[in-house]
C-alpha cells in the first residue's frame, strides 16, 4: 500500500514576527519543529506500513528550511520525502496551500491513503486536510483516533466532543488524526544518520503542474489585512474587607450593573 503524510514545519515558538508588508509569518531564522499533530499523522502511517506493507511518502510546502522537518521524518522511518517549495507559494492560505499539495500528490501517482495531522498549531484552522480531499475529490474522515485497513477499506474512529464516532470509507481516502491516535517514536540513531545524508527531492510550482491563479497570494480568498494587538485590559476594582463582606460588595456592584 502507497501511504502518503502531508507534514508542515511550524515556529518552535510562540515569539513568532509578522511581516508588515504581507501580513504573514516571518520564518526565516526561526527555530522550528514538525507540527506536532503531523508527527501523530507519520505515527499513523508507519504503523499501517508495517501491518500492510508498502511505502510511506512524507510531503511538505515551505521554505527551503522546511526540509530539516523532512529529514525528521526520514529519522522516523518514511521511505520518501518530497519538499514543494518556490516563491510562487509565499503568502499560501489553507485553499492555495492545500491545492499545491494535492497537485503533487497527483505527480506522485497511485497512493491508498493520505494522512494529515487535525491541524497546524501556527494557524489551527484545521482546513488543509479537508481542503486536499476537495481538490482531489476524495471522500475524507477528520478527527481519526484509530484507523483499521481492510482490502479497500478503511474502519476509522472518530473522536468527537461527547462521544466517539465508528466510519467506514472507500480508498482511496484523506484521513486527519488527533493526538490520542498514537505517540510518534522517537528517531533512531540510524534513522538520524540516513536522514541527515539524503537528498531532500524538491519539487517547484511548474514541476507539479501548478496554476498560478491558485497559488500564493494571488491565489488565495482569504487574506490578512490588518494584525494588531488587543489594547491592555484596564485595572479591575479592588473589593477589601473579609469573605463575606467581599461577597455582598460583590453581589450589590452586580445589581448596581443590571447584571442579574
Amino acid at each position: 500500500m502507497n501511504f502518503i503524510v502531508c507534514i508542515k514545519q511550524v515556529p518552535e515558538t510562540t515569539e513568532v514576527k509578522i511581516n508588515p508588508e504581507t501580513n504573514t509569518l516571518i520564518r526565516e531564522g526561526v527555530p522550528s519543529v514538525v507540527n506536532p499533530f503531523d508527527e501523530n499523522a507519520v505515527e499513523a502511517a508507519l504503523k499501517l506500513k508495517e501491518k500492510h506493507g508498502g511505502k510511506v511518502t512524507a510531503i511538505t510546502m515551505g521554505p527551503p528550511q522546511a526540509a530539516e522537518a523532512l529529514r525528521t521524518c526520514l529519522a522516523m522511518g518514511v521511505d520518501e520525502v518530497i519538499l514543494v517549495s518556490d516563491r510562487a507559494f509565499a503568502g499560501s492560505d489553507t485553499w492555495a496551500t492545500s491545492y499545491a499539495l494535492s497537485q503533487t500528490i497527483k505527480k506522485l501517482g497511485e497512493y491508498d491513503l493520505i494522512i494529515c495531522g487535525k491541524q497546524a498549531i501556527d494557524g489551527d484552522t484545521a482546513q488543509v486536510g479537508p481542503g486536499i480531499a476537495e481538490w482531489l475529490g476524495l471522500p475524507q474522515v477528520t478527527f481519526a483516533v484509530k484507523i483499521e485497513v481492510e482490502g479497500k477499506t478503511a474502519k476509522v474512529e472518530r473522536l468527537l466532543e461527547e462521544v466517539n464516532e465508528v466510519v467506514e470509507t472507500p480508498l482511496p481516502a484523506v484521513l486527519t488524526v488527533v493526538k490520542q491516535i498514537n505517540e510518534p517514536r522517537m528517531p533512531s540513531l540510524k534513522g538520524m544518520m540516513k536522514a541527515k545524508k539524503a537528498e531532500i527531492k524538491s519539487l517547484k510550482a511548474e514541476d507539479i503542474n501548478g496554476d498560478p491563479k491558485n497559488l500564493g497570494l494571488n491565489g488565495s480568498p482569504t487574506q490578512v489585512v490588518k494584525i494588531f494587538s488587543p489594547p491592555p485590559k484596564g485595572g479591575g476594582e479592588k473589593l477589601d474587607g473579609e469573605a463575606a463582606e467581599i461577597v455582598d460588595k460583590l453581589v450589590s456592584k452586580i445589581r448596581e450593573r443590571k447584571i442579574i
